[in-house]
């Protein structure tokens, strides 16, 4: 049943979308490398494990010392789907959530905040920015 389900759920999503394309004549072109999101999804899930083991920690602490911290980090995606997968991936990881979004950077609000929070979310930029696929450009011999 929820197999079922989940089909009728996508069969859904896709009808509605077709219906949109066909009103609005747009497309998203999703720019991101297949192989590579797999891969990245798995490095995902890792993250998200130990964020999650890191603040069940401090949570459980008799007097739990929370850092919290307000602060902006810099962006390098050309894509609204890049930009979309890095604000998201850092929402997804616990602690942290992206605030706002700006052209060229992110305000992130950290629970616990360490000068190691600008490095990982450095190595998450690169990561979302290395999904994205390079389009094939005129190339002169």
């Amino acid at each position: 049943m929820l197999i079922g389900f989940g089909l009728i759920s996508a069969a859904f999503a896709v009808f509605v979308l077709r219906r949109m394309e066909k009103i609005d004549g747009e497309r998203l072109n999703l720019s991101i490398s297949v192989p590579k999101s797999i891969l990245y999804v798995a490095w995902l899930l890792k993250e998200i494990a130990l964020s999650s083991l890191n603040v069940t920690r401090i949570v459980l602490q008799q007097q739990p010392n929370f850092r919290q911290k307000l602060f902006s980090i810099p962006v390098s995606q050309n894509t609204d789907i890049a930009l979309v997968v890095y604000a998201n991936s850092i929402t997804l990881t616990p602690g942290t959530v992206t605030v706002e979004t700006e052209p060229g950077y992110f305000l992130v609000h950290a629970l616990n905040h360490s000068a190691d929070d600008y490095a990982a979310l450095a190595d998450m930029d690169e990561r979302v920015t290395g999904l994205e696929s390079v389009k094939n450009s005129a190339v002169t011999p």
